[in-house]
């Protein structure tokens, strides 16, 4: 019987087949990709990080079992917390290369532009075209929109004034601040608060419940396959990290490509359960993702990579240019206005994919 349900796993998971081949030829081609050129590397580099979305992909949706079984907003959390431990380990591994060092800047950035203007935006809009408007509990809304506020504030723009030779000390703090607000946070969500981070929709009639036996079992194989996927993706991109920058080297792109990159392989199977989620008229779980996913990228990527700065005594630029500060102010009281009233509408999803073009156009011209 054992053996059987194995078998049953495997046939489940064979997308990660793919990925895991990519990994062991990855391993022994890499330097001979790296040898042939430029556009060969480059061109690996893209087929990796198709592995890796294919990884990912896998890992959402197993966290996405696991949200499901413990309902929101334990279940919004695993989605959000699964994204970000993806993000980190890219974002760690890279920073062990010729990267940028602005990479991590950019890339919580990014994510946030995406996150909030990407995610929620065509997910208001196509949700808003279909149903109208969509209701939701507006305190999550504000909850989440204050604390990306307060966190992007402390770890972002302010340390454009702190001193290069004060930086150890204030990022030393930063790392309390960031610990001590998603310690707050964490026992808002899953404590007495947690009401602000749901909603009651009518209930649907299921057809039938699986066993308390088949259950354990599909929790314990989601658990493995999570971690066998972070695990994974770890290995791709550290191929990914060397063979994109020789691809791009001397190439002129846009220095905030890596982070986009970055950004949207960790938010990809997000976009596809906020839309699914919008589409079939619960925005709850829509605002959850994209603003919860905001939260935890900064909340918790600020302190993993301050630690790391902070070990190898290297610092990198955390403060945002002032295009990027801009852009931030625009879309969080932007969220802050469109959030306010417990119900989204196309117009405000529209707004907020406006903005996201924006960021897309700015990005291309290098800004």
């Amino acid at each position: 019987m054992e053996g059987y349900q194995s078998l049953t796993v495997l046939k489940q998971e064979k997308q990660l087949l793919l990925p895991l081949l990519l990994a062991i030829l990855a391993f022994f081609l890499e330097h001979h990709l790296l040898d042939a050129g430029q556009i060969v590397a480059f061109i690996s580099a893209v087929v990796l990080v198709g592995g890796i979305l294919l990884a990912s992909i896998r890992v959402a949706h197993h966290a996405e079992i696991l949200a499901h079984r413990v309902g929101d907003p334990y279940g919004t959390m695993i989605l959000t917390l699964s994204a970000v431990a993806v993000e980190v380990l890219i974002l760690a591994i890279m920073m062990h290369g010729d990267s940028a060092p602005t990479l991590v800047r950019d890339t919580i950035y990014s994510a946030v532009m995406l996150d909030i203007n990407g995610i929620l935006g065509l997910a208001a809009l196509l949700g808003g075209l279909k149903h109208g408007e969509q209701p939701y509990n507006d305190d999550s809304g504000k909850t989440y929109g204050v604390m990306i506020l307060t966190a992007m504030g402390i770890s972002m723009i302010v340390p454009e004034f702190v001193p290069d030779a004060k930086w150890t000390y204030y990022s030393a703090f930063t790392i309390f601040a960031m610990l001590a607000l998603y310690a707050l946070f964490l026992r808002m969500q899953v404590g007495r608060h947690s009401y602000f981070f749901s909603y009651s929709y009518p209930r649907r009639a299921t057809a039938g419940s699986e066993s308390e036996e088949e259950s354990q079992d599909s929790l314990a194989s989601s658990i493995i396959i999570i971690v066998f996927g972070v695990v994974l993706i770890g290995v791709l991109a550290e191929f990914m990290s060397v063979l994109m920058t020789e691809g791009l080297r001397g190439s002129g792109a846009p220095p905030t490509i890596m982070a986009i990159l970055v950004a949207a392989i960790s938010a990809a199977p997000e976009i596809l359960t906020a839309l699914k989620a919008a589409l079939h008229n619960r925005m709850q779980a829509t605002v959850n993702i994209a603003m919860g996913a905001s939260l935890s990228t900064v909340i918790l990527t600020v302190p993993v990579m301050e630690a790391i700065a902070l070990y190898t005594g290297q610092p990198f630029i955390m403060a945002m240019s002032p295009v990027q500060t801009v852009m931030i102010m625009i879309t969080l009281i932007a969220a802050a206005i469109n959030l306010n009233d417990g119900e989204t509408n196309a117009i405000e999803g529209m707004t907020h994919f406006i903005l996201f073009a924006t960021f897309i156009m700015l990005s291309a011209l290098g800004l």
